[in-house]
């Protein structure tokens, strides 16, 4: 035991003069100093503040990417349902002041009161060959 024991201090003396001659603090055991530890704490904080830029980059690229979506597809519609009340507007036969033209992509909702059922069929005709749309709803009414 007393063997052991002399085993341990002299070990512990051996670790104390090394440290003691290459300059660090005496009872550290090498790979532990104090600045391999702020190495160690520096290089993670580095890489957790890389990720998280990375992360939050990657989400504001979606929400960018989602908002600019839903304005082409605002604008889209617009330009069809302008396109389709000024060939309404020009027309003979339809009443452009009388029909609502509700866009939804490239589905068109026409609604309203007409005073045929020709300017009824032409109103939907218009839409429909307008290019950009697939689907025409008539809700139009007559009088």
């Amino acid at each position: 035991m007393s063997k052991l024991l002399l085993l341990v201090v002299v070990g512990g003396v051996a670790v104390g003069a090394y440290n003691y001659s290459n300059g660090r603090d005496v009872f550290s055991l090498p790979g532990t100093s104090a600045r391999a530890l702020k190495n160690t704490v520096r290089d993670t904080v580095s890489s957790t503040v890389r990720e998280a830029r990375a992360e939050v980059k990657e989400h504001a690229s979606v929400g960018v990417h989602t908002a600019v979506n839903r304005a082409e597809e605002a604008v889209g519609s617009a330009a069809l349902t302008s396109k389709i009340k000024a060939k309404m507007a020009l027309d003979d036969l339809v009443k452009a002041s009388d029909i609502n033209v509700d866009t939804d992509g490239s589905t068109v909702t026409l609604t309203g009161t007409v005073t045929s059922k020709d300017e009824q069929r032409r109103a939907v005709r218009i839409a429909t060959e307008t290019a950009g749309v697939t689907k025409v709803v008539n809700h139009l009414k007559t009088r």
